[in-house]
């Protein structure tokens, strides 16, 4: 389900997981499981931590587990991320079955099915990739993402995942708290950005399914072909604009020439499709008007800041949180916020 790559750092995470408890859970689920398992994180991921589990003879299942230390409220929520994905289990959306929602101690843990396939988590995995192939997978992520915008929430019963106020509104007012509750040092410019996005709400005109961190990394893709088969980490996911997501994914799409956003530097190699080719091939399956699409690119960089601070202070409170790609530095989200500055004093926000 996750790429073979380097595991992550972190045996005190491991360790946080008892083994023998989750042999049992597994058994009780009705699993197959043969001799002792083993745990190794995986994924790049820096928030809801990852594990692979695998027992002696092979057989693999993907963990899922909020980070260490202290959170906050509503964050890293696995339980509810299980509900979303097993939601959408029997709709067009590919993702993983969900095979058990338990707990160790206090600690909720999901279990998943793991799906073979490739995560094209960084430059090194890019580059075994053709152009034809990085092309291929840029336009299915953004078939993909027009499959989630079309889910039938009455049909999967996901109605009730978010409240009645607008998706913008919500949205600013969660970020900014988020980022007083977590940063790690005054960053006027931040709060600048903040202001200028209230002044610029767009008027939202339907409410859809949205993912909330669709990128590359979130994806699994089939090496022959570039589909996806499997769309990860659904924390964020909400009801909301569907524009959203689509200013998400190019805020984690820089092009050659411009300044690279660490660890989405992959986007850059040839072959990959430019931030417009994303943008009309999502357009092309859903007809949707493009004319807010500014404000939620911006949003999304200033968002992935705060996303990005947040790591960093998970990272500096226990330093088992962070993967082998280690903590976003200040000058990265430095970084960040000036490119949603850009974007914003560029399309006069």
């Amino acid at each position: 389900m996750y790429p073979e790559s380097a595991p992550a750092p972190g045996s005190a995470a491991e360790l946080a997981i008892d083994r023998a408890h989750l042999r049992c859970w597994l058994l009780s689920l009705g699993l197959r499981c043969t001799g002792p398992i083993e745990i190794t994180r995986i994924g790049a991921g820096n928030s809801n931590l990852t594990f692979l589990i695998s027992d002696e003879t092979g057989r693999r299942w993907v963990l899922r587990r909020p980070p260490l230390g202290e959170l906050l409220a509503s964050a890293h929520d696995v339980v509810r991320e299980a509900r979303v994905v097993d939601a959408l289990h029997d709709t067009d959306v590919p993702v993983p079955r969900v095979l058990g929602v338990g707990a160790q101690d206090t600690v909720p843990l999901v279990l998943l099915e793991y799906i073979e396939g490739q995560v094209i988590e960084n430059v090194t995995i890019a580059r075994t990739l053709t152009p034809h192939q990085r092309r291929a997978t840029g336009l299915a992520a953004a078939r993909a993402l027009a499959r989630i915008h079309a889910v039938d929430l009455t049909a999967v019963g996901l109605t009730d995942l978010a409240g009645p106020h607008p998706y913008a509104a919500r949205q600013l007012r969660r970020w900014s708290r988020q980022w007083e509750q977590s940063k790690t040092r005054d960053l006027p410019q931040v709060d600048q950005l903040t202001e200028r996005l209230r002044a610029a709400v767009p008027d939202q005109r339907e409410s859809t399914l949205v993912h909330g961190d669709f990128h590359l990394r979130n994806l699994i893709t089939a090496r022959a072909d570039g589909s996806i088969t499997a769309v990860l980490d659904w924390e964020l996911c909400t009801l909301g604009d569907p524009l959203a997501d689509l200013g998400s994914l190019l805020a984690y799409w820089p092009e050659p020439g411009e300044p690279a956003i660490a660890g989405f530097e992959m986007t850059m190699l040839p072959g990959f499709p430019s931030r417009q080719e994303i943008v009309d091939e999502y357009l092309s399956h859903t007809d949707r008007d493009p004319a807010a699409l500014s404000f939620w690119h911006a949003l999304g960089l200033w968002k992935l800041a705060i996303i990005a601070e947040g790591v960093r202070r998970r990272t500096l409170d226990n330093p088992d949180n962070a993967t082998h790609a280690g903590a976003p530095s200040t000058e990265q989200i430095d970084h960040l916020v000036h490119l949603a500055d850009v974007v914003a004093t560029t399309t006069g926000l």
